[in-house]
């Protein structure tokens, strides 16, 4: 590129191409190119006296500074391309030949494992997923599925009640359960139907090894002509021998809950494992639909019958996996949590 005669812009250009020659390491060049190039440069010096020159020799100034700044820009790069890995690194801050910087891989969390072996199971019974609101109401919470206004659950010691004013189906809160998808999908489509409502749920417990104020839980759905009991039984134990493991027993142990009638704590047994000394351990609650329920969404439970079923995510994994306490799932200690990488997506 051909440069004006004036001594400032030849003499920086040839004084410039000179000391990069000479630049034969990665410190020099970038050193050169600082000096040339940089915000402080001399290039920049000379862009910046521009403004002292007379008006009528501005521009052809300005296009000598420009020249220039491009034609050291050009013997930068090209030294900067052949100049070997050590110029190399001074182009891009890096040293290309130095051995990579690995990595670490990511894993599902065991919760999320967890969660995901549950969906495959019942999604391969027939099974759809359900999603609803984790702010839900007074109604879908608890009238819908036939709680009474004295239950326990709907004190606010209990449930999460949130500063809003009511809305036409009663307060707001943060849900208890993932039953309220229920409602919701009943409302508005008609039987038959069979999903699951996988989510978190919030309740007002105390922290300790076995609660805390949010969990994930799995509800089933299955409404139907002809549903009965033989159906939620055999259901459940298909579910759980895949999930815990060939071998597992399962029992119904009546119960009380107030959306389904008649309702049952669900039992497992599994084969060389203890709790607290004792074979069977409660895992999941379950029964047939109640009719008020199912009347209440405009389903007739005459012609119309189904059972449900709820079961905490976190328990499970515990059991799963012996994880003796909740609050570890939780603490985000990698130590803790890259020991159930091997079992999920890394």
């Amino acid at each position: 590129m051909s440069l004006p005669s004036s001594p400032d812009f030849a003499g920086i250009h040839t004084r410039a191409l000179a000391e990069l020659s000479d630049a034969k390491n990665a410190p020099a060049m970038q050193a050169w190119r600082t000096r040339y190039l940089g915000r402080q440069g001399e290039t920049q010096k000379l862009l910046d006296g521009l403004k002292s020159l007379p008006p009528a020799e501005r521009p052809a100034a300005g296009k000598a500074a420009n020249d220039l700044r491009k034609a050291l820009e050009e013997a930068w790069e090209k030294q900067a391309a052949g100049g070997g890995s050590e110029a190399g690194a001074g182009a891009s801050g890096v040293d290309v030949t130095l051995p990579g910087r690995p990595t670490p891989s990511g894993a599902q969390h065991v919760v999320t494992q967890t969660l995901d072996r549950i969906t495959d199971i019942f999604h391969r019974l027939g099974f759809a997923l359900a999603d609803g609101p984790e702010i839900e109401t007074e109604h879908h919470n608890f009238d819908a599925l036939n709680t009474q206004p004295d239950h326990p659950a709907r004190d606010e010691a209990d449930t999460f009640y949130l500063n809003l004013p009511p809305g036409p189906h009663g307060r707001w809160l943060l849900r208890t359960q993932t039953s309220p998808v229920q409602i919701r999908v009943l409302e508005k489509r008609k039987p038959p139907i069979k999903i699951i409502a996988p989510g978190r749920c919030y309740r007002r417990d105390e922290v300790d090894a076995t609660h805390g104020i949010f969990f994930h839980q799995v509800e089933g759905l299955c409404v139907g002509e002809g549903i009965g009991l033989p159906h939620l039984k055999g259901v459940l134990e298909f579910f759980f021998r895949e999930l815990l493991g060939e071998g597992t027993k399962v029992r119904l142990r009546p119960h009380y809950f107030p959306f389904t009638e008649p309702s049952f704590e669900v039992d497992c047994s599994i084969p060389g494992k203890t709790f607290r000394g004792k074979e069977w351990l409660e895992i999941a609650g379950c029964g047939l639909v109640h009719p008020k329920v199912l009347r209440g969404v405009g389903v007739d439970p005459e012609k119309f019958t189904g059972y449900a079923f709820g079961l905490g995510v976190e328990r499970i994994a515990m059991v799963r996996h012996g994880i003796p306490d909740l609050r570890l799932l939780y603490e985000n200690d990698v130590r803790f949590l890259k020991q159930f990488a091997a079992h999920g997506a890394v």
